[in-house]
């Protein structure tokens, strides 16, 4: 155990209800120095079944098996500051604790979105004291910190002072600071699968020291099965609902399929407008259409609407799709796609989810060229590169009568005068080609179109000497 004094002692340390009571004739503390020292009924199912090391952490075997980074670290307490990045309820509170627990350090718990720079200066000034004990300074949703905050941490992580683990739903390349992060090993955790997330559940109750033991409740592993399934991967989300559910049960009762029914009718599925969520499900969904899966693209289609997803943001990337991956091989998907989009603006939802689906059933069933999109990545490329091309004389506005005396357009050979529109005349003073068809869909048709006119251009320039 490790005692502070009163002065010494923060209030993310102290009971927030009566901190007086914390303290004897001398003004005392004690620390517990990791969360597996607790065992509080009160606490739910998912913070009382927290693993107590590393060995009891269950799924993220590409992190944790044997031989692994991480567990080498560990083992040799070698390890530094350390990130993790996963979606929420897949062990990085409980890996952070078990770490904590097994390099018997002092583990010091906050939150970013309830702290602030005072709180950090205090955390690390006690840090610094502390020279015979290792602090582990876990600091959840660490995308949060600003700035300023992230900067305050970096002498002490250098300085070995705490031993940072930073835990963050989002990509902590966009998140963290990189000082901070070239300083870090990052690890990355997955949802939980539905087996491991079943075979916890199952173990949750016949737990009777921390677990639903004692109330003997029990059910199927069919019906833990379909629980799991629905907690989209999240542990935490899983054992508290069975907790829920074991709750709203007799003593001895069973946990039906009519018990997750319930759950069931009222669940979530996890969608973080604005975040990693709704970029990584959009980028699914463009590449899905453009990949020619209808039913890849509808999936996604249909976890954005139903994580409540802003349909005219999805059809305003419908019109984009329509010009970028569709383009010359069928352009009636763009009128298609500002169909859909004025749709979406008059009808709203939840109607306009139709005109959803058949615009991008449409777009992953048609034919896909992204040359116009090329060809103009292409022509700026040309442009920066420079030097840039001064408009030819012969093709500038004869407006006014200074732009007659300068000879503008004196020489421009109007195109409905020739056969097919050809008159063999160049556009460019230094010829430059740009569009590479791919000879899909309609595009097939552009392209031998445009082969004749080349043939007929030659042929012109050569009448004309």
């Amino acid at each position: 155990m490790m005692a502070l004094t009163r002065a010494e002692a923060p209030r993310y340390l102290l009971g927030m209800d009566d901190q007086s009571s914390l303290f004897g004739e001398e003004e005392e503390v004690t620390l517990r120095e990791s969360a597996g020292e607790r065992s509080n009924k009160r606490q739910p199912l998912a913070a009382r079944l927290r693993p107590r090391s590393l060995s009891e952490v269950v799924g993220q075997e590409h992190i944790l098996a044997p031989g692994k980074l991480l567990p080498r670290l560990v083992e040799a307490n070698t390890f530094g500051s350390l990130l993790f990045y996963g979606p929420p309820g897949c062990g990085k509170t409980s890996m952070a604790e078990a770490i904590a627990g097994e390099t018997k350090s002092r583990f010091v718990r906050i939150n970013a979105v309830m702290s602030n720079v005072a709180e950090l200066r205090e955390i690390l000034g006690i840090a610094r004291r502390m020279e015979d004990k290792d602090t582990v300074l876990f600091i959840d949703e660490i995308h949060r910190f600003n700035k300023s905050q992230q900067d305050l941490l970096l002498p002490d992580v250098e300085a070995g002072n705490i031993r940072l683990i930073g835990a963050t739903t989002h990509n902590p390349g966009f998140y963290v600071n990189a000082p901070l992060l070239s300083r870090s090993h990052l690890f990355r955790l997955n949802p939980h699968d539905v087996d491991t997330v079943a075979a916890t559940l199952a173990k949750a109750l016949t737990d009777e020291e921390r677990g639903l033991g004692e109330r003997k409740i029990t059910a199927v592993a069919g019906v833990l099965e379909g629980l799991a399934k629905l907690c989209d991967g999240d542990l935490r989300r899983g054992l508290n609902a069975l907790e829920v559910i074991a709750m709203g049960l007799e003593e001895g009762g069973e946990i039906t399929e009519e018990s997750v029914g319930v759950f069931a009718s009222e669940r979530q599925i996890r969608y973080d407008a604005d975040e990693d969520e709704h970029y990584d499900t959009i980028s699914a969904f463009i590449k899905s259409m453009r990949g020619g899966s209808p039913d890849g693209a509808l999936y996604w289609l249909a976890k954005m609407l139903k994580g409540g997803e802003d349909p005219r943001f999805i059809a305003r990337r419908l019109v984009v799709f329509a010009s970028e991956d569709v383009g010359l091989a069928d352009s009636g998907a763009l009128s298609l796609a500002v169909a859909t989009q004025q749709a979406c603006d008059f009808v709203g939802m939840p109607e306009c989810r139709i005109n959803l689906a058949h615009c991008v059933s449409y777009m992953a069933a048609a034919p896909k060229s992204n040359s116009a999109y090329s060809a103009l990545a292409k022509a700026l490329a040309a442009i920066e590169a420079g030097p840039v091309q001064e408009v030819p004389l012969w093709l500038r506005d004869k407006g006014g009568k200074a732009s007659k005396a300068l000879g503008n357009s004196k020489d421009y050979r109007y195109s409905h005068d020739f056969a097919e529109n050809i008159s063999g005349q160049e556009y460019m003073v230094e010829p430059m080609r740009f569009l590479e068809l791919n000879r899909v869909g309609e595009e097939t048709e552009i392209a031998k179109r445009l082969d004749r006119w080349e043939k007929l251009k030659k042929e012109r320039m050569k009448d004309e000497g």
